[in-house]
C-alpha cells in the first residue's frame, strides 16, 4: 500500500514562543498546501520525518522543542530564499 503524501505549513514571527503550524494535513489536503505554497513562491523543504511529525501536531500549535534545530535551518534557508527572490525580481 502506497504511503500518503503529508506537508504541514510552519510560520514564525519575532517575539513568538516557538514556531507554529499554520496548515497540516494528509493526502489530497496535503496537496492543496503544497499547491499553495507553490502558487505563492513558498518555498518548499521536504523532509520525510519532519512532515510525519509535523502531521501529527494541531493547527495553531507550536512546535514541539525536539525539532527546533532542524525548523530553524530552514527559518533561515527560507529567508535566504526569500532575499534571493527580491533581488531577483528588482
Amino acid at each position: 500500500m502506497e504511503e500518503r503524501k503529508k506537508a504541514a505549513a510552519i510560520s514564525y514571527k519575532g517575539g513568538m514562543g516557538a514556531p507554529e503550524i499554520t496548515a497540516s494535513g494528509q493526502g489530497f489536503m496535503a496537496e492543496k498546501i503544497i499547491e499553495e505554497a507553490k502558487q505563492n513562491d513558498v518555498p518548499i523543504y521536504q523532509d520525510k520525518q519532519l512532515a510525519n511529525l509535523l502531521t501529527e501536531l494541531e493547527v495553531g500549535s507550536q512546535i514541539p522543542p525536539e525539532v527546533y534545530e532542524i525548523v530553524a535551518k530552514i527559518l533561515v534557508f527560507v529567508g535566504d530564499m526569500d532575499e534571493l527572490y527580491a533581488r531577483t525580481k528588482n
